[in-house]
């Protein structure tokens, strides 16, 4: 039997309705998100840690999992979105952050994932990273490619991932 085609639903639908875990929102269709899994979130956690830490110094505030309107008729949900302390307070982000990070899961596929990070250059987005927790391999995904990094660099925002990686092998030993 074949699958039923989702029907269209409005923004304002979407805005309205609460979606455990929260969805995207692509040209009136809902889409799941892969999420859920233990290294997922574990290193989405370590993440906020570690960020949180320093947003003072960086000029940001760090927000996990929070709705980006990246087009008039597509959201999505950053794993983690870094926001200007300057912008303004929106609560669903409007004004291009200054970077995300997406993490992916074992589900999760490159070309799936381009049109996602397409949509966050098209936004403004200057800093896109994406980062593999099963090969704990980073990747600077600013330009349009897969750029293989360590480091996560956006000026004041800066982050190494063998640090993170360490703190989590550390808290795994104890």
């Amino acid at each position: 039997m074949a699958a039923a085609t989702p029907l269209p639903i409005s923004v304002s639908e979407y805005l309205h309705t609460s979606y455990r875990p929260d969805c995207d929102y692509v040209d009136g269709v809902v889409e799941e998100r892969n999420l859920g899994e233990l290294d997922h979130s574990e290193l989405q956690r370590w993440l906020i840690r570690w960020c949180m830490a320093y947003e003072l110094a960086w000029g940001v505030l760090v927000f996990p999992g929070i709705r980006v309107q990246v087009s008039g008729t597509r959201f999505r949900i950053a794993d983690l979105c870094f926001v200007s302390r300057q912008a303004p307070r929106e609560q669903v982000i409007q004004t291009p952050p200054v970077a995300v990070i997406e993490i992916l899961s074992p589900e999760d596929r490159i070309p799936r994932y381009a049109e996602r990070l397409e949509d966050y250059r098209r936004m403004g987005v200057e800093n896109i990273w994406v980062v593999d927790p099963a090969t704990r391999k980073g990747f600077d995904c600013s330009g349009g490619e897969w750029v293989e990094t360590g480091v996560f660099d956006a000026g004041p925002v800066h982050l190494e991932l063998n640090a993170i990686f360490a703190a989590i092998d550390e808290d795994r030993a104890r």
